[in-house]
Order: C-alpha cells, then structure tokens, then sequence
C-alpha cells in the first residue's frame, strides 16, 4: 500500500507523480503568459498611449490613432524579440549547467 491509502506500482506512482509536475509546470507557464501579457498591456498604455493621446476626449484623431497603433506595433515587436532572446539565454544558461533550471 503506497504512503496515500492507494495500491500500486512504484512506476504508476511515478507516473502520476511526473503527470503532477506537467501539470504544475503548465500551469505555471500559463500564469507566467498572462502576467507578462498584463505586464505589456501596462507598459503600451503607459508609454504609446501617453505618447500619442497628449489632450484626452471623447474621442481620438485619426492622427493619434495611427501613432498609437504604430506604437503599439513596434513595442510589441520589440517584446517579442526580447521575449525569444531572454527564453534563448535560459535555454543556453541551463543546457551549459546540465539541464538543472530547464523551461
């Protein structure tokens, strides 16, 4: 009898318990994904939108329209080429001490 009242083998248990880790890894890539996308959507408003929209109203010239949308564009691109650089270092940094911090 295994150590939660369950019968089994030591390979199920393993089994199981690697499909525990999966899920928690998953899980923690999904919350990463969306704190990061928080993360972007804070930093566009606070540097494209105060960039383009100087005098708010009611409603928005097509002027400051496309330098917002021109600027949220470019600072996502700029994200993304961050984003792939940074996941690239960790892959490197954790291949060259064995694998020990892998994504």
């Amino acid at each position: 009898m295994s150590l939660f009242g369950g019968s089994g083998s030591g390979s199920s248990s393993s089994k199981s318990s690697a499909e525990v880790k999966a899920s928690i890894v998953q899980q923690l890539q999904q919350e990463s994904a969306m704190s990061n996308a928080r993360l972007l959507i804070e930093k566009i408003n606070e540097n494209c939108f105060d960039a383009c929209v100087p005098a708010p109203g009611s409603s928005m010239s097509s002027q400051e329209s496309g330098c917002l949308s021109s600027c949220m564009d470019k600072y996502i691109q700029m994200w993304n080429i961050t984003s792939k650089t940074y996941i690239a270092r960790v892959g490197q940094e954790s291949k060259r001490m064995g694998g020990a911090a892998s994504l």
